[in-house]
């Protein structure tokens, strides 16, 4: 077997295996990387190093055709594969270059051509030896002359690109030597057939073609290692780049917009003392409006798409900002110099043209508003930490009063050091069990017996006496102390029920208020479960109480929430309906078992019509919807008498019974 083995063979087999191992090396790296345009190169090396393995295996010459059947064959494949070299080469060029997969639909049909026209061109006088010039035109001349075309084509395309790089135009050279090789061969294949020098054309070729793959392996891999650096590079860049950018919208974050009011600071004092001018600098704090209902309404993709456009707007602002920057959520940061304070009031109606003008986003258009709070360096503080606080408690004062711009003054330190001490106190009020439940009487208007009791908590002050929920409540919710103190007020609501239970053989369903932000906490469901399981409370005798808002500020939440809730037994019910925003549709969506008319509507029910006719809708459209109707308010027998007539299923309010203390609610749950 030994006399098979000639140069040529053994060339072959030396290329098979160094493309095989060219091969390993391009997979390991597509299984590392996975990208697209080394799985297209894996592909078209895979089919040069079978085209040499099939030329090692086979002794191929294009003066001698055997008639038997492999050799068929394997001139087929052979075809295949050359062919498959081609394309694919191409496909990860594409790829590379574009970032963008090959259809499917190319990449089926280009196969199936290969396919086609390699099994036609080599079934044709394949059989025939009197036809084998005919023969090595169909497979040598034509395929050389379709290679010369393709290489020259990818070289345009890399000539053409405007990505060029170093690799990219070794491979562009390379495809146009090589294009020119395949092309020549095929003219002088054709004309030149029987000529004397013609084998010694091949044998150059041979030489020439091993060398040339050769090359074109080592250029892919100086390409791969070139897009990786170059992909790395781009990581690190975006890095820094997030690093001192927000992610979504592309100004500055907190960090940076912070350390770049600090530089402006000093570089303003630094020109004031130069030039002994009186320039300033406004920091404003921008704030969306209910930006969680735009989410909530539009999609995610339209609030994104709005907080990069404000962002947009602000640092392109023709006040030409010394700083823009994201600090969280839907809160921005704008920094302007200024000399004279009508440019501050200019300023502040600016930004909020800026806001209120419509986005439009896929055919739909949203408006929103904004509130500012903003102070002034030098004049409020000379540090960047203390601008930034000061500004906050201006835009809080803002958000609390619903004014659209408050500018810092210096009471609102000192409401600031009121929270300080008022967070003291309250912590220490819930350490020693201060706070107290006062109940007010629900009647049921169809029976006239007790329905329920809602608790409202009152804060019995060592020093002050009994204290009402506007003495606090706005100190815990500026103070973020939502959930220890509902968590709180849930178990004393509890422990009173398992205590009426124990004194009075009797149960009383008990309605709690519960705040936005402990509604939509996870852990909401969790406790009460815990709660019921402690106390041995049944779920019925447990009512939470929502408002409007709470539901819209995340509709999502809030409906699993309260399906959560209602599978363990848990009544839900909206209080105060009729002063949010909520819509039919959703009120007709949620699960609730009660709705509360607010106490404005039945003020004046018996005397104002319009009042009378908002409330008989509420109660028909609840009805309607399957939802139980308590109104609130109630002080007077008229009104008690209307809303009897009207349908209503249960009223609380002074007339009723004003909120008692646990030891006089004593008389009602002693009744049977």
């Amino acid at each position: 077997m030994i006399e098979y083995i000639t140069p040529k063979t053994f060339l072959y087999s030396t290329q098979a295996v160094v493309f095989a191992v060219l091969f390993f090396v391009f997979y390991t790296y597509y299984r590392t990387f996975l990208r697209k345009y080394v799985k297209y190169w894996l592909v078209s090396i895979g089919a040069l190093c079978l085209s040499y393995f099939i030329k090692s295996i086979v002794p191929y010459s294009s003066s001698h055709l055997s008639s038997d059947y492999w050799l068929f064959l394997a001139e087929l494949l052979l075809q295949i594969c050359q062919y498959s070299f081609l394309i694919f080469l191409g496909f990860g060029v594409f790829n590379a270059k574009t970032n963008k997969e090959v259809p499917k639909k190319i990449t089926k049909g280009g196969l199936a051509l290969i396919v086609v026209l390699s099994f036609v061109t080599t079934i044709f006088f394949a059989f025939d030896s009197s036809q084998a010039f005919n023969h090595f035109y169909l497979t040598i001349s034509l395929p050389s002359f379709v290679f010369g075309c393709g290489f020259f084509s990818l070289a345009s395309y890399l000539l053409f690109d405007k990505k060029s790089y170093f690799s990219s135009q070794v491979l562009m050279y390379f495809s146009a030597t090589f294009g020119l090789r395949y092309l020549i061969y095929s003219f002088i294949s054709i004309v030149a057939l029987t000529e004397p020098w013609f084998r010694q054309l091949e044998s150059f070729l041979l030489y020439f073609d091993v060398a040339a793959h050769n090359i074109l392996g080592f250029t892919l891999l100086i390409w791969m290692q070139g897009a990786e650096r170059f992909a790395a590079l781009n990581a690190i860049n975006r890095a820094q780049y997030l690093g001192k950018h927000d992610s979504l919208t592309g100004a500055l974050n907190r960090e940076q917009v912070m350390a770049k009011l600090s530089d402006k600071m000093l570089e303003l004092t630094q020109t004031n003392k130069v030039n002994k001018s009186q320039v300033k600098l406004a920091i404003f704090l921008i704030d969306i409006k209910q930006f969680k209902f735009i989410n909530d309404t539009y999609g995610l993709k339209i609030g994104d798409y709005i907080l990069g456009e404000i962002a947009s707007r602000l640092s392109h602002s023709v006040f030409i900002p010394q700083a823009v920057g994201r600090l969280s959520g839907d809160s921005f940061m704008f920094v302007i110099e200024f000399e004279q304070l009508s440019h501050v009031d200019r300023a502040v109606e600016h930004i909020h043209e800026l806001i209120e003008r419509c986005f439009r986003y896929e055919q739909q258009e949203i408006k929103i508003q904004g509130s500012v709070g903003y102070c002034f360096y030098p004049d409020d503080a000379d540090k960047s930490e203390d601008l930034l606080q000061k500004a906050n408690l201006a835009l809080h004062h803002a958000e609390t009063n619903n004014i659209a711009t408050v500018a810092f003054e210096d009471g609102m330190q000192a409401q600031g050091r009121h929270l300080v001490l008022m967070e003291k106190e309250l912590r220490l009020a819930l350490e020693n069990d201060e706070f107290i439940l006062y109940y007010q009487p629900q009647l049921n208007l169809l029976t006239n017996k007790l329905e329920g009791v809602e608790a409202l908590v009152r804060w019995q002050h060592p020093d002050k006496g009994v204290l009402p929920p506007s003495e606090f409540l706005s100190e815990i919710e500026a103070l973020g102390m939502h959930n220890e103190f509902d968590n709180y007020i849930l178990a004393k609501a509890f422990q009173a029920s398992e205590r009426w239970f124990k004194l009075y053989q009797r149960r009383v369903a008990i309605a709690v208020n519960i705040t936005a932000v402990e509604f939509q906490d996870e852990q909401l469901v969790t406790n009460i479960q815990m709660l019921l399981n402690k106390y041995s409370i049944p779920s019925k005798y447990i009512e939470l109480e929502i408002t409007e808002n709470v539901v819209m500020t995340d509709i999502t939440r809030a409906m699993n929430s309260i399906i959560k809730l209602q599978s363990m037994g848990i009544k839900v019910s909206i209080d105060d309906f009729g002063t949010g925003y909520s819509s039919l549709a959703y009120l007709r969506a949620l699960p609730i078992d009660k709705i509360k008319i607010d106490r404005s509507f039945i003020q004046e029910v018996e005397s104002n019509d319009s009042d009378l006719t908002i409330v008989k809708s509420m109660i028909d459209l609840s009805h309607g919807l399957g939802k139980r109707v308590l109104a609130e308010g109630v002080e007077t027998v008229e009104q008690l008498n209307l809303l009897r007539h009207l349908g209503c299923d249960a009223v609380q309010g002074y007339f009723i019974s004003r909120p008692l203390p646990e030891d006089k609610l004593a008389r009602y749950l002693e009744r049977k």
